[in-house]
């Protein structure tokens, strides 16, 4: 299913658990519960690299079209570092690197390994060389109804063992790896 119909799934009780890359934020711990977070992203602006002498900094993107996903913390990235762009919330992660390519938007804002895995597979696109400042909503975790306490704490032990072992970063290593072939 598309990012932004995930979070609606497990409100509505027709999944158990919402596992796709959500952030936990104020807005949604008044509805989801959260496990404990088991991964913390940072965000990429993925250019084409003929842009990449004039996008150096992020008041380069003033006036210009920037997309995010739908329903993502990088629409918040993008509205609160990148002010002057405009935002373009789209429900593809591959229509947005399209529109890129075509020059209907500047920039797309991923999560670093999704970023360089498009990356790889596109010669002609680059991260830009700008730091965007670390959002504090970039742990990820897994989404669950309210009052899932049992599941939360189950969940909770498995991440944390995963975490302990350095099974995570090592999905996220061969993840990355993967992509970029």
């Amino acid at each position: 299913m598309s990012f932004d119909n995930v979070l609606s799934t497990v409100q509505s009780g027709k999944a158990d658990i919402g596992i796709s890359g959500i952030s936990v934020t104020e807005e949604r711990k008044k509805v989801f519960d959260f496990s404990i977070p088991y991964y913390t992203a940072t965000n990429k602006l993925i250019i084409k690299k003929t842009d990449s002498q004039k996008l150096i900094v992020l008041d380069a993107f003033s006036g210009l079209s920037v997309a995010a996903q739908k329903g993502s913390i990088q629409e918040s990235v993008v509205k609160e570092q990148l002010a002057e762009a405009h935002l373009i919330s789209l429900t593809h992660t591959g229509e947005m690197i399209n529109q890129l390519k075509n020059g209907q938007v500047a920039a797309v804002l991923l999560e670093e390994p999704i970023a360089k895995g498009y990356v790889a597979k596109n010669p002609d696109l680059m991260i830009a060389n700008i730091d965007l400042k670390p959002s504090k909503d970039e742990a990820f975790a897994i989404a669950l109804p309210k009052g899932s306490d049992k599941l939360q704490t189950e969940l909770n032990k498995i991440i944390k063992k995963l975490n302990d072992e350095g099974k995570i970063d090592e999905y996220v290593k061969q993840n990355h790896e993967l992509a970029e072939k």
